[in-house]
């Protein structure tokens, strides 16, 4: 009698559990179909999609995928940077963190492009400071240049962080 007892509550406790995962599966889901059809209808929307991604707590994969295509359809390089954050942290997400972190290098601005090297783990180096330099921005080029006299070969600032150097990682606004 006593294990019947106790096992009652371990199986109510388990279904209420299974309850609130499932709650929260089908909001994910509508949540992601919701930012999908927002992606795909309305350009320039990435920054809008991925703050409605973060607000939701995640999303589907065809979410992340819908985000990068709008991102690519629109050259949108202050999207391509937030996306390409998001896909160093979570490593199996269905996105080309490769090609957003081109577009920022190719088609960012300064400020991006100096953030990119500050706050991805593993900055392209050579391809920032080639378009750094090629501005002739001498602000950029002087913050680039007194970044990589303290952090030369580029680690992002969560290894600076991790060494005992401080530095502040800070999200883009787009410029306009």
């Amino acid at each position: 009698m006593n294990s019947q007892a106790t096992e009652q509550p371990n199986v109510q406790k388990e279904a209420a559990e299974q309850a609130v995962i499932e709650k929260r599966r089908e909001h994910l889901k509508n949540e992601s179909t919701r930012i999908i059809e927002i992606a795909g209808n309305e350009p320039h929307s990435a920054l809008k999609c991925i703050h409605q991604l973060s607000v939701a707590g995640g999303a589907t994969e065809a979410t992340y995928i819908a985000i990068e295509q709008r991102i690519v359809a629109d050259q949108d390089s202050a999207g391509a940077y937030h996306l390409a954050l998001l896909a160093q942290n979570t490593p199996d997400l269905p996105i080309d963190a490769r090609q957003l972190i081109e577009m920022v290098v190719n088609k960012g601005d300064n400020q991006q492009r100096l953030a990119l090297l500050k706050n991805l783990l593993l900055p392209p180096v050579d391809m920032i400071k080639e378009q750094i330099l090629a501005s002739n921005d001498g602000d950029a080029i002087g913050l680039m240049n007194t970044y990589l006299q303290i952090n030369p070969e580029g680690y992002g600032s969560q290894h600076m962080l991790s060494s005992g150097q401080s530095d502040q990682i800070v999200p883009l606004s787009p410029g306009n």
